[in-house]
Order: C-alpha cells, then structure tokens, then sequence
C-alpha cells in the first residue's frame, strides 16, 4: 500500500507504483468513442500517464489543461488522461475545454487502478484514483512515477516532462 492525503487526512492505495526500470502493466482503458486504449497501441512513443480521481475537480480540469498546453515539448510523447470519469463526459469536457493533446482513458471497466497500485481504499474519494504520474519510454519501460503527497495538489509538471525527454 502507498499513502497520500486528500486535504491532509492520509489515504491508502490498493498498492504501489510500477518500479521504475521495470516494464509498465499492460492496460486497456476506455476511450471517448468507446474504443480500447492501450499501453501497446502507443508502443515506440513515450506515453505519460496523468492519472486522478475526476474531470470535475479542478485540480484534475487543471492538469489535464497543463499537459494538454505542454505535450509539445516533447516530441514523440503521449499524454493519456487517466480517471474513472465515463468516456462521454471526458468527452464534454475535452471538447468545451479544446483539449486536442491529450487523450483520455476512463477505467470504468478496467482493472487500471488496481493494477497501477492507485484505488484509493479509504477517505471520501474511496473506489477513485489517487493522483499520479508514470512515465513510460518507447520501449515500455518506466521512466519516472509520482504519487501526490495530497490529492489536492497538481503533480510536478518539470519533473514528468523531464523524464519524457529523456
């Protein structure tokens, strides 16, 4: 189990992060269209996976907003956004916000969270993602991970394209 916060008060995850040096857990999400979104479909790429608990947060709006503003600087990347949010309202909100970036992979019907070690156990968001970022390299090996320390706070934006870089 890993530990983060959500306004301060500790919560507890299912499990840990993929190691990094290690391959990342295979995955299959659920996309706008209801297609399956893969770690493999993306294979060669750098995928960063901005993981949270909901679109209608606005930390989670925000980081969406900010990968979709940076994917560009780095060239051969991915920004998959991660969360159990249905694909019809991640649609809504990609659209109203024009977020052209970043694709979205809901895990209404995946067993994401679990795998990824982030289902939250305890707290008010209980059953949700905690908030994350992994890095995987186009050779599918994880590059970086970040759990929030609180679920409130946006991850380290420098630190994951950083690692997407290189």
């Amino acid at each position: 189990m890993a530990t983060t916060a959500f306004k301060s008060t500790p919560v507890t995850t299912v499990g840990e992060l993929p190691v990094v040096g290690e391959p990342a857990p295979a995955f299959e999400l659920t996309g706008q269209d209801l297609s399956p979104v893969t770690l493999s479909d993306h294979a060669g790429s750098t995928v960063v996976l901005n993981i949270f608990p909901s679109l209608d947060t606005g930390v989670c709006a925000a980081s969406v907003r900010t990968f979709n503003q940076r994917a560009s600087e780095v060239e051969d990347a991915v920004v998959l956004a991660v969360s159990a949010d249905l694909p019809f309202a991640a649609g809504r909100f990609c659209s109203a916000e024009g977020i052209d970036r970043v694709v979205t992979g809901s895990t209404f019907r995946s067993d994401f969270g679990r795998d990824y070690g982030l289902t939250m156990q305890d707290g008010p968001l209980a059953g949700l993602l905690a908030r994350a970022v992994v890095v995987v390299g186009p050779d599918g090996v994880v590059t970086h991970t970040e759990l929030v320390p609180d679920i409130t706070q946006e991850p380290d934006y420098d630190a994951a394209l950083a690692a997407a870089r290189d």
